[in-house]
């Protein structure tokens, strides 16, 4: 096609017309049950009895109707006291009943909506519950158009399907849980890997395509079943091989071989030596802070040198990096500042005969505080265990009130694919690019999502900021998210989206989604989380 054909207003020319979109496609053969409905809502197919589920959970046959069970999650900034939170839907036309050019009544009686539209600019229709695009031609279940601030707006919301997902989480300790790479199994089966340590925090990648599908079936299933139940703010326990045994819950302490976390540490040993080197000058002679990755010696370290403290002769073990800053001390584990010791004098090799003296005092305590001993040298320079002073004893207990609570951090990471795509813009790549030029904001459940730089459109969101139960699987396996695109309605138009779809926010709040055919009875109420700011009006998070 040529510039000159595209604006001679020949009609036709554009782009081929498109046919119509079916809400279910025709029985697989005559063989199949009539009794049964064939669910159309992901690849399985499921063929599901009278007053019978499917096999994720999701979606039943309620007299011969698909219906997706969960309700649609709403979010407004603040409810009313006494508020009814969940209200069904008026419904639509059932399939196969409407005649064009004919209104035709409500299926359901009204709803108990109040019409109040003087709160619309207060209303966001999240994914949580919308139900999906499968199989990825049809628009999504809720295209809607609101007002935000004078403007018109359109949110595209769906319930994504997920194979190229996974979990980041990021777990605050020092102790040692597996070497990286090290496999990460959930009840026997493989289903992730150790990554590398981050400062304060060991990391884990958990899930991902190739344990939902490249695997075993049961590697798979389990898979699933994890993500599902850590997306939706559950405990899961773990094993690492060659590592610890965790059990681990978004937004809890983790559970590390039995025991609790309490403390992030302040910092590796060298920075707590830095941090704390005034506040140890003239009560201590010698601090060590032990540390797996790196332990801090004070009168070696360039703070102690800044004070001016006299060399204590001390002779480390492990591998010196720089002054006062030592590598490799011990082995990791569970003991002393993430170290495999429980006697913090193993890593003393020695002290300088010509330089150390009996009566120096020597302080040694873990990044956390939570393992501290004072000691006085002997005659024979020998470290011997005294009673801890109360000015040290009060400078240890400020290293532990420094410490971060200990917690677990659980970040969905998930690839929105062309697929998923389509259900908001016949030309896919417009959205991607529509996003990459900050026109259209990314959530997942109403939470922010940061999107990562490069192609496609790969979102990560923090759990605990999505609505309870915003997870679900499906058997092929595959982790199902909500997500939403908001953007101006102006916007919408010049990626091509699914305009003839867009129906305003009070028609989706008494009616549901536009298709009959696995669509959710009913919405609930939420308010947004106080950490969360609005989705609409909102740039994206672009990395």
């Amino acid at each position: 096609m040529t510039e000159h054909t595209k604006t001679d207003g020949l009609p036709g020319m554009d782009a081929p017309e498109l046919p119509q979109v079916l809400e279910r496609a025709r029985p697989r053969n005559e063989r199949m049950n009539v009794a049964k409905v064939e669910c159309n809502a992901c690849p399985v197919l499921c063929q599901i009895s009278e007053g019978r589920a499917g096999a994720c959970d999701r979606y039943a046959n309620h007299a011969g109707v698909l219906v997706r069970l969960d309700p649609v999650v709403l979010l407004r900034k603040t409810l009313e006291a006494g508020e009814a939170t969940l209200v069904p839907f008026v419904g639509r036309v059932a399939a196969g009943e409407a005649q064009e050019g004919v209104e035709t009544e409500p299926v359901a009686a009204p709803s108990p909506w109040s019409g109040d539209l003087l709160l619309s600019e207060e209303v966001f229709v999240t994914g949580v519950g919308s139900s999906t695009t499968y199989p990825d031609y049809k628009p999504a279940p809720f295209i809607v158009g609101s007002q935000t601030d004078g403007v018109d707006m359109v949110t595209v919301v769906t319930e994504g399907i997920f194979s190229y997902c996974s979990f980041k989480v990021k777990i605050d300790t020092d102790r040692f849980l597996g070497s990286e790479q090290a496999n990460v199994r959930c009840k026997g089966e493989v289903v992730g890997h150790v990554t590398t340590a981050e400062y304060g925090s060991q990391m884990l990648s958990l899930g991902g395509v190739h344990h939902l599908t490249g695997g075993t079936k049961k590697e798979g299933r389990v898979t699933a079943e994890m993500m599902q139940l850590l997306g939706n703010k559950q405990a899961v326990e773990f094993t690492i091989d060659g590592g610890a045994q965790l059990v681990i819950q978004a937004g809890r302490a983790p559970i590390v071989n039995g025991v609790a976390e309490q403390r992030m540490r302040v910092g590796c040993g060298s920075a707590a030596i830095g941090i704390f080197a005034r506040q140890f000058y003239s009560h201590a002679d010698e601090v060590v802070v032990v540390d797996d990755h790196i332990t801090g010696v004070l009168t070696e370290h360039q703070a102690g040198r800044c004070l001016d403290m006299k060399p204590s002769g001390i002779q480390m073990r492990g591998r010196k990096s720089t002054p006062g800053r030592y590598f490799q001390v011990a082995n990791p584990g569970t003991g002393w500042g993430g170290t495999d010791i429980a006697d913090p004098l193993s890593i003393i090799e020695g002290w300088g005969e010509a330089v150390a003296w009996p009566g120096l005092r020597l302080l040694m305590t873990s990044t956390t505080g939570e393992h501290a001993s004072w000691y006085v040298l002997d005659e024979s320079l020998v470290p011997v265990e005294a009673a801890m002073p109360a000015e040290i004893r009060s400078i240890v207990d400020r290293i532990g009130e420094n410490c971060e609570p200990s917690l677990a951090s659980v970040l969905f990471l998930g690839g929105a694919g062309g697929s998923l795509r389509a259900g908001v813009t016949e030309n896919p790549v417009l959205l991607t690019r529509s996003i990459k030029n900050a026109l259209v904001n990314v959530t997942c459940g109403g939470a922010p999502a940061y999107v990562w730089p490069g192609g496609g459109i790969t979102v990560m969101a923090d759990v605990l900021r999505m609505p309870d139960n915003s997870f679900g699987t499906v058997p092929t396996p595959a982790i199902v998210a909500p997500i939403e695109f908001s953007m101006r309605r102006a916007d919408y138009e010049a990626l091509g989206g699914h305009t003839s779809q867009i129906r305003s926010l009070r028609d989706v709040l008494e009616r549901g989604a536009w298709h009959n055919d696995g669509a959710p009875q009913a919405r609930v109420w939420q308010t947004l989380p106080a950490a969360n700011p609005w989705p609409l009006g909102r740039p994206p998070l672009l990395g």
